[in-house]
């Protein structure tokens, strides 16, 4: 019925490639149905010549004069014979129950579909038109006009009476009239005004753009979109008319209001109907004669969506519609209506109505599947599901993989298998069987369920099977990722065994095997294996699953493969593999020992202390670096052992550690000068040991050689007078960097001092201090009252009786005694202590005070 308009195409585009043609295909954004039912049956012996749309019922006006009622899917539930002439025109009120008719021979009514309240009137010359106020049904606004040489009011009085008023004559016939709130409009041959009925003022006169067209043969379309804008077609021109109200400041004697055209154009065929959608127009054209067309496509009318801007438009969608005679109807023979509660547009013509509504989301979906656009109509689904009624996304998921496995394109249906079969065991047993039948087992493998859904074992099994015979690495990644409950594990060994006969040297399928056997929990085979293959996870099996009463008798395959993770794991479990089995694992391998015992000292330096003798023999041989500070840390190893083994290997470093440690300094010192010549690490030394004598032999050696000299003159300036050094040094010796050995030397003596007057100075500054606190601490007053005891008599510090003279001392450590019971003055005349605290001490309670009355 309703066909994607084509462009035509010279023969040399008709070659172009199909899929490039379905691509360039815009989805259309209406769909088409015929008003059948009761509808068909009138059409067939009448003809259509108005229609009027309410949200509840339409209203059909026939050419034989009849009205009748019509549900939404076209079936009659009501109908009136008006006239014998055509029905020129329908009007409905907002609430749907009154309805006014005119007709061609003059006669015009107004009656309630629910009352028996009417007009009636006949006229001597064609009703064109009729337009009842949208609110009719409230007894305040019982108006209607009627339209044909002039356009007249009619309104109810409060007597009951009609009375008529003319708005309008004398520019030729009325042909439309568009009622909304208080605005009428109405077209003639002359143009298009706006009356306002609330100030009985007429707003506008927009005059018609192509007067060379004949008004009956190409009547103007009127349209209100809102409450304030009203669209105008006519020929070819559209206008769009915004109706605003007038400032105060400038109406004088002019309207409240005013009319502004926001939007102008010309389109390219005849203009039959229009009807808002959104911001966005719906245009039924009837297509201009063009003999460059067939005249079968150019009789067709067209029903386009366009978005007008202020001087122009831009085309959304056009459709060529398929209605029934289109080859005879003429411009005014169609009519477009629309339903302002659901976006339903109504193609009226003679022998045929076509309902367009705007596409929903299964029409979108049915239009993706008809293009092969499977992934967009499952996404499409998957979105707006709680909005499909009509499809299912099951469905559409599987015609997509139907469609990739058709393609070829293996992979992406089986990756679609995964969000489309879902949990549904049966469906997707069913695939896998499918994936068998053409060879691409491995495709789907990869997707199969293996969490809360699983499907039977033989599945599984097979698929295995299949990897098996011709890549063993895909066979090895779906072991390690599938479950061991998925298969059968003895059977899949069984296999793996049987091809290992084959090859049995292949490293895969013997991971893979211990893998297996990990799974079924044989640990044994699969360490035996694991450390054959020097496989990377033996340690994590080791761990895993307390395998060490296993290695007892592999440590050193496990060190030969990696020592550093060995020793490790080793010394992590000592628990379960004792220090001394290791030792005597490693007993013919020292330098693996060396490694072990190693690193349990520095985790531990007395765990392996019965072992240290052993560590200085094999720190000597692989690792001196490590054996002076195994000496320095270590407090069990024999000192007379290790001094002969670094004696025999001339280990000058250790030997001079080890004599300092064994109190023979001198020698160790002799042994830098001598062998080493350091005179950085001889000063070093003296320095650690802090020996006058230690000194005194290294002033004496080096007091031959300037070197020595220049490093003694450059260190020793903090530890020794430099002047014992000075003085020895022989005349006329020649002595590197002496000048500023002695600028340093003048330097250090100078810093000592400013060090000591410092250090002077805060000593002073803090003593100063604290005498003061001292004194405003002692001078405070203590408090004394009747709890307080003398702490010679232990009686009442204060007597019952105040007014009795007495006498009482505090010390300032608290105590108090009366002046009576306080012991005779010491050897220092006027001085008394208190004899609690101490009769010697002169601190804080050495001073008194008295308290007399």
């Amino acid at each position: 019925m309703a066909e994607v308009e084509e462009k035509g195409r010279k023969p040399s585009e008709e070659s172009t490639d199909e899929s490039e043609e379905e691509d360039s295909v815009e989805e259309p954004k209406l769909k088409y149905e015929r008003l059948a039912n009761g509808v068909t049956e009138i059409l067939q012996k009448d003809a259509a010549s108005c229609m009027t749309v309410h949200e509840k019922f339409l209203a059909l006006g026939t050419h034989f004069g009849k009205v009748f009622l019509l549900d939404i899917q076209g079936n009659v539930t009501q109908k009136f014979e008006i006239s014998p002439v055509r029905i020129n025109q329908i009007s409905l009120d907002e609430s749907g129950e009154h309805v006014g008719i005119c007709s061609e021979d003059g006669k015009v009514q107004v009656f309630g579909l629910y009352t028996r309240e009417g007009f009636h009137e006949n006229f001597d010359c064609p009703v064109k038109v009729v337009a009842l106020h949208p609110r009719f049904s409230s007894s305040n606004y019982k108006q209607f006009v009627t339209g044909g040489n002039k356009l007249l009011l009619y309104e109810r009085n409060w007597l009951n009476r009609w009375k008529t008023s003319t708005l309008h004559e004398g520019e030729g016939a009325i042909t439309n009239v568009q009622w909304r709130a208080n605005l009428i409009a109405w077209a003639n041959n002359v143009g298009v005004k706006i009356y306002d009925i609330s100030t009985k003022q007429r707003i506008t006169n927009v005059l018609r753009d192509n007067v060379s067209l004949r008004p009956d043969m190409y009547p103007c379309s009127l349209c209100w979109k809102d409450n304030s804008t009203l669209i105008i077609g006519w020929g070819s021109s559209v206008k769009i008319c915004a109706v605003k109200e007038r400032d105060h400041a400038e109406m004088r004697d002019l309207p409240s209001r005013y009319v502004e055209i926001v939007s102008a154009f010309e389109t390219e065929f005849f203009i039959s109907g229009l009807a808002p959608l959104a911001d966005q127009l719906v245009n039924l054209y009837f297509v201009k004669e063009n003999s460059d067309h067939m005249e079968e496509f150019r009789a067709r009318p067209r029903l386009d969506i366009i978005q007008p801007l202020p001087e122009g438009f831009e085309e959304i969608s056009s459709d060529a519609l398929t209605v029934r005679n289109f080859q005879e109807n003429e411009c005014r023979d169609y009519r477009l209506e629309h339903s302002e509660g659901e976006s339903l547009f109504y193609i009226i013509s003679p022998k045929d109505i076509v309902v367009a509504k705007e596409r929903d989301q299964d029409d979108h979906i049915d239009w993706l599947l008809d293009k092969k656009k499977y992934e967009e109509a499952l996404m499409a689904a998957e979105i707006s599901f709680k909005n499909v009624k009509r499809h299912e996304v099951q469905k559409i998921g599987m015609a997509y993989i139907n469609h990739l496995v058709e393609k070829g394109d293996y992979d992406t249906a089986a990756r679609k298998c995964q969000k489309v079969l879902g949990k549904n065991m049966e469906l997707w047993e069913n695939e896998v069987y499918r994936f068998k039948t053409i060879g691409q087992l491995k495709a789907i493998s990869q997707y199969l369920p293996r969490g809360d859904l699983r499907l039977r074992p033989a599945i599984y099994e097979m698929i295995l099977n299949e990897f098996l015979k011709t890549d063993y690495e895909g066979f090895a990644t779906l072991i390690r990722e599938w479950p061991g409950e998925l298969y059968n594990n003895m059977t899949i060994v069984q296999a793996v065994a049987d091809h290992l006969k084959k090859d049995p040297t292949n490293s895969t399928l013997l991971t893979t095997l211990a893998e297996l056997y990990t799974y079924d929990q044989r640990y044994d085979r699969a360490l035996e294996i694991y450390l054959r293959l020097r496989h990377k996870d033996v340690y994590q099996l080791i761990h895993k699953h307390n395998l060490f009463s296993s290695i007892e008798d592999k440590i050193v395959l496990l060190m030969d493969f990696d020592k550093e993770k060995a020793v490790d794991m080793l010394l992590d479990n000592e628990d379960k593999i004792s220090t001394d089995r290791v030792v005597e694992e490693l007993r013919d391998r020292p330098e693996l020992l060396h490694i072990y015992l190693h690193k349990l000292f520095k985790r531990d330096h007395h765990k392996g202390r019965r072992y240290h003798e052993r560590q200085i023999g094999l720190y000597a041989e692989y690792d001196r670096p490590n054996l002076l500070p195994f000496l320095r840390d270590s407090i069990h190893c024999p000192l007379e052992k290790a001094l002969e083994i670094c004696q025999e290997r001339n280990f000058v470093e250790e030997t001079v550690f080890l004599l300092s440690r064994m109190g023979n300094c001198r020698r160790a010192l002799q042994m830098i000068m001598e062998e080493l010549e350091d005179v950085d690490k001889a000063i070093e030394f003296a320095k650690e040991q802090d020996d006058a004598e230690l000194w005194e032999d290294l002033i004496s050696y080096s007091i031959d050689k300037p070197p020595f000299i220049t490093g003694l003159l450059n260190n020793i300036g903090t530890h020794v007078d430099p002047i014992l050094l000075i003085h020895r040094i022989k005349e006329g010796m020649e002595i590197p960097n002496l000048r500023d050995s002695l600028v340093k030397i003048l330097h250090d003596y100078n810093l000592q001092i400013l060090l000591r007057e410092g250090c002077k100075k805060i000593l002073v500054a803090d003593s100063l201090s604290l005498l003061q606190k001292m004194h405003r601490t002692q001078m405070r007053g203590v408090r004394v009252d009747e709890d307080g005891i003398c702490e010679s008599c232990h009686a009442s510090i204060l007597p019952s009786d105040m007014a009795l003279n007495f006498s009482v001392a505090v010390f300032h450590c608290r105590h108090m005694f009366h002046k009576e019971c306080l012991p005779s003055p010491g050897t220092i005349p006027g001085v008394q202590f208190c004899n609690i605290c101490s009769a010697k001490r002169r601190g804080p309670g050495s001073g008194i005070l008295e308290m007399k009355k």
